[in-house]
């Protein structure tokens, strides 16, 4: 190699490394907008038979999987304040917290949730310990919310640029093949990446449907003290987190039982109790039970070992963080697609050719001249 390939060669992997560390710094953004991507694209190329242009297709795709989803989280934090303003103004929690706790107990006194009322009480002065409290930690608030926003608007600008130009990064990358093992490889990886978390979304959406429907249901036949509160937002919630390993729906269905159960408790009523351990039981068999056997299969990908992806689901978090949750998947299905594809092919065994491969009896299967 003479001097001047060396000094490309040198600068080429300088630029690959400051490259690589910041990918590193934004690992979670851009795994989330790699998940997005594979999760909206087949949507985004069914779109072409109404002859949009692809920027309004990238968009379109976008908006129905990012607007109900900030959505659902909006209305999620309304009703929680909503909820907590009922709790606040049934039980003393005031009387139990400390006197570090200023900010806090001055919301206990505030009007209405209206703007009339909120004005009326930030005159009156009822939000200065919070105020006070939020000036306090304005270094801690502001470091986070700028962090959330950066991390969104990385994923967001990345996953629409992918389903623009995925194609050409595709063919950048076959340039580099050799015998066929790159484009082998890069086509199958890329057809199990987007069957597995395609697979994701899909699931998500028909837990979300079975949890509503589940949650509805056990409202018209549960009488009022027990009924469960905002079906459709929980089953939606149960959807969701139907993605995180082991707990999984449990999260919501377990609290959501706490939650009816507890003004039952609370007010004497204990025969309701027998309609909660119902819905507990109707929510283990149907929503998550059944579920996880028969769907996950289908949605797990073409090759991609159920129990292999259920341990990624459950090592990535701890591993990687939250952003494991879809790392994990994406490492596993590259990993076992290499193995399986150009693996052998590096190790100099010659790929098969497919009439041969679909003549081979299968084991166990007799042949016609057997009998």
């Amino acid at each position: 190699m003479d001097e001047k390939r060396f000094v490309v060669a040198l600068f080429g992997l300088s630029v690959a490394v400051v490259a690589g560390y910041i990918a590193y710094r934004f690992i979670a953004a851009l795994t989330v907008a790699v998940f997005l991507y594979y999760s909206t694209r087949r949507f985004y190329y069914r779109l072409e038979r109404f002859r949009l242009p692809a920027r309004v297709r990238a968009v379109v795709s976008l908006s129905l999987i990012g607007i109900p989803l900030i959505g659902l989280l909006s209305a999620t934090v309304v009703l929680l304040v909503v909820e907590a303003r009922r709790v606040i103004e049934r039980y003393p929690i005031g009387e139990t917290l400390d006197g570090e706790a200023e900010w806090f107990e001055g919301l206990l006194d505030l009007s209405e949730l209206t703007l009339d009322g909120l004005i009326a009480a930030y005159r009156a002065g009822e939000f200065d310990p919070l105020i006070q409290f939020l000036a306090e930690h304005a270094s801690l608030l502001t470091n986070t919310i700028t962090g959330f926003l950066l991390n969104l608007l990385i994923t967001v600008v990345v996953t629409y640029y992918l389903l623009l130009d995925g194609s050409k990064f595709h063919d950048w990358l076959v340039a580099f093949d050799d015998q066929a093992i790159v484009r082998e490889y890069l086509e199958a990886a890329d057809a199990e990446m987007e069957a597995v978390l395609y697979g994701n979304l899909l699931n998500v959406i028909a837990i979300s449907v079975i949890a509503v429907t589940t949650y509805t249901g056990y409202n018209l036949v549960a009488p009022a003290g027990a009924q469960v509160p905002y079906p459709a937002l929980a089953g939606a919630l149960t959807g969701i987190a139907s993605l995180i390993p082991v707990i999984g729906m449990k999260i919501v269905y377990l609290p959501l039982a706490a939650a009816t159960a507890t003004p039952a408790v609370m007010g004497g009523d204990l025969d309701l109790l027998v309609y909660v351990g119902g819905f507990l039981l109707v929510a283990v068999v149907v929503v998550d039970t059944i579920p996880d056997i028969v769907l996950r299969p289908y949605f797990s990908g073409k090759t991609t070992h159920v129990g292999l992806l259920m341990l990624a689901y459950i090592f990535g978090p701890v591993v990687f963080g939250f952003h494991g949750l879809f790392l994990a998947p994406i490492v596993l299905v590259l990993a076992l697609t290499f193995a399986d594809t150009a693996l052998p092919r590096l190790l100099g065994a010659e790929p098969e050719d497919p009439n041969v491969a679909d003549a081979r009896v299968p084991p166990g299967q007799r042949r016609l001249d057997e009998f």
